[in-house]
C-alpha cells in the first residue's frame, strides 16, 4: 500500500490530505492551531477522526503521544543514546516498539518491528514535487498508525531542527 503526502505539512493549523497511489484522497491530517501542545488528528474520508496525535506535556525530551478512541496507542520520541541523530524508538502500550531510522528531514525513512521492514517513507520514487510516499509492506500493519508514525517523527526531527 502506497500513500502520497504533501511536504508541505506539518505546520499547526494546516490540513492536508493523504492520497492513496492512485490519487484518492484516504486520510486528512487536520492540524489544531491555538493549543497549548502541538495536535493532529488523522481522519477518514467522511470526518471522522482514526487517530489523534499530540506532544506530550512536561516531557523531560520531546515526545509525541498516538491515541486512538481516546485510549494511548503509542509514544513517539528520539532514541537515546543512539550515534544517528535520526533514530526513533516508538513504544506501542501492548509492550511491543518500533524502529525508526535513517534521514528524517529527508524523508527517506524505514520504519521496522522486530528487525523486519514495516513501511518505507521516500520521495526517491516519486515525480511529483514536494511529495513523499509511504509503502506500508506489511499486509497485517496498520496504515493509519504507520503514517501517524510518520507524521510524528518528521515533526520532531523539524521542531528539534528549529532548536539547534
Amino acid at each position: 500500500m502506497r500513500f502520497l503526502v504533501r511536504d508541505r505539512i506539518l505546520g499547526i493549523g494546516d490540513d492536508w490530505w493523504i492520497e492513496d497511489e492512485h490519487g484518492r484522497k484516504v486520510y486528512l491530517v487536520d492540524g489544531k492551531a491555538m493549543r497549548l501542545r502541538d495536535t493532529f488528528e488523522l481522519k477518514d474520508t467522511e470526518g471522522r477522526v482514526l487517530i489523534d496525535i499530540h506532544q506530550k506535556m512536561f516531557a523531560l525530551r520531546d515526545t509525541m503521544v498516538i491515541e486512538r478512541d481516546g485510549e494511548a496507542l503509542a509514544r513517539v520520541r528520539r532514541k537515546r543514546l543512539s550515534l544517528l541523530r535520526n533514530h526513533y524508538r516508538v513504544a506501542l502500550v501492548d509492550g511491543t516498539e518500533l524502529d525508526v531510522s535513517g534521514k528524517i528531514l529527508d524523508r527517506e525513512f524505514a520504519v521496522e518491528y522486530d528487525g523486519e521492514l514495516l513501511a518505507v517513507v521516500s520521495r526517491r520514487l516519486l515525480a511529483v514535487r514536494d511529495t513523499y510516499g509511504v509503502d506500508v509492506v506489511r499486509e497485517d500493519a496498520d496504515p493509519a498508525l504507520v503514517i501517524a508514525v510518520a507524521v510524528c517523527v518528521i515533526h520532531l526531527a523539524e521542531k528539534e531542527r528549529e532548536e539547534d
